[in-house]
């Protein structure tokens, strides 16, 4: 890893990609967080969740466009919004609805098993691309990613989730669905970014919020006919900051770190960096429950980081053939 670093000193080509890694490890860090919301308005539904995450989303996103917005609106057409509709649904609404009630159902330790193989599933797909190194280059990146994801899944049926079975199986499946969904998103925003002309990737983020706003809003009516818990006033103060936090620290930091790190590596090693989610969400998952990890959930954040350092091994040959 040091040497990967070091190298970027003196080869651009190393330096774009430790500056990739550097905010891929970013977003992580601040993606994991959305892991913990749930457990922290426990008593709010993931579907009022998903809405007041992005609907503060979107507000900040329109706040922070409008400067710009004469410039950039002439800069888009069809095509563009019809990619920001999608991505804003896969990689936003639908995504964190899923991953909410997989956390609330299953546990954090349950959805980080599942979310763990996002590297997989991406870095698969992303080997079809032109120019990307070979998927036999990256198998013992994949191998190591699914041995850390297995060890966190064996400490999380070690320990299930206390509404039982029913629950972690309905966890379980919410946490698939999550994962296939972002998948989804990861991939399509990732070749998006790749092709953007005239459009920052910051003001890409910005716009893919205010369209997940005006997604958020469509589904007040249903949240309406479906809540019917009674909620203090104090509950509603503790939803309305973590929403709003959400909104900016993951969906308005995160994901500019996110975009930025899309523009500067290959797909392949895009997928390898959301490992770096897994980590963090363990790791804060461990602080909320006040608790040290097990060897298992050690082994895994060794997997991962393992993982990582193998991909980034597997992309040096491939910088130096391209000199």
């Amino acid at each position: 890893m040091m040497t990967f670093f070091s190298s970027g000193v003196t080869d651009p080509q190393a330096r774009r990609k430790a500056l990739g890694v550097a905010c891929g490890a970013g977003a992580g860090a601040l993606w994991g967080l959305v892991f913990l919301a749930p457990a922290l308005v426990r008593d709010f539904s993931p579907l009022m969740l998903t809405i007041g995450r992005y609907l503060f989303f979107g507000l900040i996103a329109a706040f922070l466009l409008v400067p710009r917005w004469r410039a950039l609106a002439p800069r888009l057409g069809r095509g563009h919004w019809r990619s920001l509709a999608w991505l804003a649904f896969t990689g936003n609404v639908l995504y964190y609805l899923l991953l909410s009630s997989a956390v609330q159902n299953g546990g954090i330790a349950m959805t980080s098993l599942v979310i763990g193989f996002l590297p997989v599933a991406v870095t698969v797909i992303g080997s079809r691309d032109h120019g990307a190194v070979p998927l036999r280059a990256l198998l013992p990146s994949i191998l190591l990613s699914v041995a850390g994801a297995v060890c966190i899944g064996w400490q999380a049926f070690a320990a299930p989730a206390s509404g039982g079975l029913g629950a972690s199986v309905l966890g379980f499946a919410c946490a698939v669905g999550a994962l296939a969904s972002w998948t989804a998103f990861a991939v399509r925003n990732a070749r998006c970014l790749q092709r953007l002309e005239g459009v920052s990737g910051q003001d890409w983020n910005l716009l893919t919020g205010i369209v997940t706003g005006a997604q958020s809003l469509l589904l007040v009516p249903v949240a309406l006919l479906l809540e019917s818990a009674h909620h203090e006033l104090g509950a509603w103060a503790r939803f309305g900051a973590v929403s709003a936090g959400l909104a900016l620290v993951a969906s308005i930091a995160g994901n500019a770190l996110w975009n930025r790190m899309s523009r500067l590596l290959p797909l392949t090693l895009v997928g390898q960096m959301i490992l770096f989610e897994t980590l963090f969400a363990l790791v804060y998952g461990l602080a909320w429950e006040r608790r040290a990890p097990t060897p298992l959930e050690l082994l895994a954040l060794g997997f991962v980081v393992l993982s990582v350092v193998s991909c980034l091994a597997a992309h040096r040959p491939a910088t130096a053939a391209s000199h």
